[in-house]
């Protein structure tokens, strides 16, 4: 009964996201490139839809970026799929033992998520791949019912300053406590937050950051094996 309780739970939420029509904005920027679309992906029925979390419900490291991509998740309907972002973030995931295989190209595709669970503060693709912070705002309560469902959660890796501020008011709508002063974004820095869970930070893995060096693989695929030693230590006071 508990699970049959979870699954109809998860999959209200689902509804809720993917029905969403809040941002007149984002409604219409999704839907028109969903009608566009890009020459290299003509013969593809775009999702051109909001796009939902994806991974292990029983996930101890959730992963927050910051917004679907217009000819990724925008095209596919899954996170950080279709892209080159994409790309970086399965490759390092199935290398840290969070992911069935390398590579995320369609919802059909066969990839698993172990351990993990991906999502974003945004779920609509904006132009510019930058949401207004109403736009964030109103897609809030989606996080924040994310992160209420994955209980198991021990470490949050955030993509990006944005999504790090949108993970901390997510972070403080569910009771939690973000610390005093604010943590800075950096690459690579490490936040303890209350009731066990640690932060990680790192640079967004898209083509500003990683075509001109400022995010190299080596690095990213640093903070995912550090992610890894993490969720894999033993609970703080054990």
């Amino acid at each position: 009964m508990e699970a049959h309780l979870n699954v109809t739970s998860w999959d209200r939420l689902k509804r809720q996201i993917v029905e969403c029509r809040n941002c007149p904005r984002l409604v219409e920027h999704r839907e028109h490139i969903a009608r566009i679309k890009r020459r290299q992906f003509s013969e593809w029925h775009y999702w051109g839809r909001p796009v939902t979390g994806f991974g292990d419900r029983r996930a101890r490291l959730l992963i927050v970026g910051l917004a679907p991509a217009a000819h990724g998740a925008n095209r596919t309907g899954r996170i950080f799929t279709g892209d080159r972002s994409g790309d970086w973030l399965y490759d390092a995931l199935y290398r840290s033992g969070f992911a069935n295989q390398p590579t995320s190209t369609d919802r059909d595709d066969g990839l698993e998520l172990r351990d993990s669970f991906v999502t974003a503060i945004a779920r609509c693709a904006p132009p510019g791949n930058r949401p207004t912070p109403q736009e964030i705002d109103n897609c809030r309560p989606y996080l924040v019912e994310e992160i209420r469902r994955l209980d198991g959660v021990r470490v949050v890796l955030v993509l990006g300053q944005m999504a790090m501020n949108g993970f901390f008011r997510a972070w403080e709508q569910c009771g939690g406590v973000v610390p005093s002063p604010r943590p800075r974004f950096g690459h690579g820095n490490e936040v303890s937050l209350d009731g066990g869970l640690t932060l990680l930070t790192s640079y967004h893995p898209s083509q500003q950051n990683t075509f001109t060096g400022k995010l190299t693989r080596r690095m990213f695929r640093g903070v995912l094996r550090r992610a890894r030693a993490l969720v894999d230590s033993p609970p703080h006071g054990s």
